[in-house]
């Protein structure tokens, strides 16, 4: 693990805050819009909210998929932890606003919605790796060697 960590670095990747930020506009859509649309908003909802925080880590962090899909999984269940601890200890957020963000209630559909969507980031970006190496690259001229 500590060789993963190591082989992080700090830049910064547009195309991944392109998909971030869309994914955010999504994800406020579903808290606004979308409040009464039941197991949508909520279980899809956090599954795209595991896909928005690994393209956030992405757009700054540059790694190999795996560890940043881990740590979005990590947040996901983080936050979860936290609820179900705010719920033992009979704590409230007062914040309406940050209590849509994080949720208020632990439970373990949360956590397989976390796991779906770290899930879907691992597919995305096989995916993505796939089309990738599939897609034609330009032919670059090599020399001619001579023939004995």
């Amino acid at each position: 693990m500590g060789a993963m960590i190591r082989a992080m670095r700090w830049r910064f990747d547009p195309l991944s805050l392109v998909w971030a930020v869309a994914l955010f506009f999504i994800l406020v859509l579903l808290a606004t819009v979308g409040a009464r649309w039941g197991w949508l908003r909520s279980f899809f909802g956090d599954v795209l909210a595991v896909v928005w925080v690994y393209f956030v880590f992405r757009t700054f962090v540059a790694a190999r998929v795996l560890p940043l899909a881990m740590a979005a999984l990590g947040v996901g269940l983080t936050v979860e932890l936290g609820q179900f601890l705010a719920s033992a200890w009979h704590l409230h957020i007062p914040n309406r606003a940050l209590r849509i963000v994080l949720g208020s209630t632990a439970d373990w559909w949360d956590v397989l919605a976390y796991a779906v969507g770290f899930a879907a980031v691992l597919g995305i970006e096989s995916l993505r790796t796939t089309v990738t190496a599939a897609r034609p690259q330009a032919s670059v001229p090599r020399p001619s060697t001579p023939v004995r």
